[in-house]
């Protein structure tokens, strides 16, 4: 009996400090979760971690794009931000691809409206404590991939020095655009270089935006459902031709959507838009084969 309820009080005196996975893609979300920690930190970025009613404090640490493959210490912090619990991650290299896209040369040139960039930059940095996103996200509109997330790319054969942040998916001129998962509507807005815009967040580290809309459906301060129409697939600002190009956020970095949900790649032959060259990485010192973007569907920006 005492045995018994020695264990009973070691139970109950266990902390949870988990993330899933420990061993993440550049450009995944490490979930990370503890009932002691409220916040959690790799190198420079620091998350929150937000109470959930369904079990321990949740917090979404993204793997940038750009993050070097390697090991890297996650540290769980309390309120005055020192460490409770450490533990390895370890970052794998997600061999993106290249790819080129032929653009005319007023669309290259193309500049952001005045508050463009600051606009979207403020939504991006803006963390609210309400969850609204619930999982499995859903794809904004039933058609393929015309151009993957994370993809080196190039405008006319030179490489612009950016990847690509989003998703293209392929979709006829006024197909309506659904979110990806709940949330409240924050922006708006016709620009010049996203052409018809709608940023959305869904709580807790979780945004989207979605490009280059003919028209609109919903309105700033709109909570909405994957069910809504927030607007309709176009072909305004920097685009090449109808398509809807989307990109998930959390806590302000770009992350790869194919992390929360199917998305299925054009079939090759399946685009009329012009040829694209696709290039892989070069073969590191490891049997895996770097992947390839679909040959013929052609990215839309």
């Amino acid at each position: 009996m005492r045995w018994f309820l020695f264990l009973l009080a070691a139970c109950a005196g266990a902390q949870v400090f988990d993330a899933v996975p420990q061993k993440p893609e550049q450009g995944q979300v490490v979930k990370v979760t503890s009932d002691k920690a409220v916040s959690a930190r790799i190198n420079d970025r620091t998350i929150k971690l937000f109470p959930q009613a369904d079990g321990p404090a949740l917090g979404l640490m993204p793997i940038p794009t750009l993050e070097k493959p390697g090991k890297y210490q996650l540290d769980f912090l309390d309120s005055s931000g020192a460490v409770l619990h450490s533990m390895e991650i370890t970052v794998a290299d997600a061999y993106y691809p290249r790819e080129n896209l032929t653009i005319a040369p007023q669309l290259s040139t193309l500049k952001p409206s005045p508050g463009e960039q600051a606009t979207v930059g403020k939504f991006r940095d803006t963390v609210t404590p309400e969850r609204y996103w619930k999982e499995p996200f859903d794809a904004p509109v039933p058609g393929c991939v015309t151009s993957p997330y994370g993809s080196t790319r190039l405008h006319n054969g030179k490489l612009t020095g950016d990847f690509h942040a989003g998703i293209d998916q392929r979709g006829a001129m006024s197909t309506p655009i659904h979110p990806i998962t709940p949330g409240v509507v924050k922006i708006v807005q016709k620009w010049n270089l996203r052409g018809g815009t709608v940023a959305i967040d869904h709580g807790q580290g979780v945004e989207s935006i979605y490009l280059h809309m003919s028209a609109f459906q919903a309105k700033e301060g709109q909570q909405v459902t994957t069910s809504d129409v927030i607007g309709y697939i176009g072909s305004t600002g920097r685009s090449t031709g109808p398509h809807v190009h989307w990109t998930m956020y959390v806590n302000g970095v770009p992350v790869n959507p194919g992390q929360w949900m199917k998305l299925e790649p054009c079939a090759a032959g399946s685009h009329p838009a012009a040829p694209v060259h696709h290039t892989a990485p070069k073969a590191k010192s490891t049997a895996t084969t770097p992947p390839t973007a679909p040959p013929a569907a052609a990215p839309q920006e």
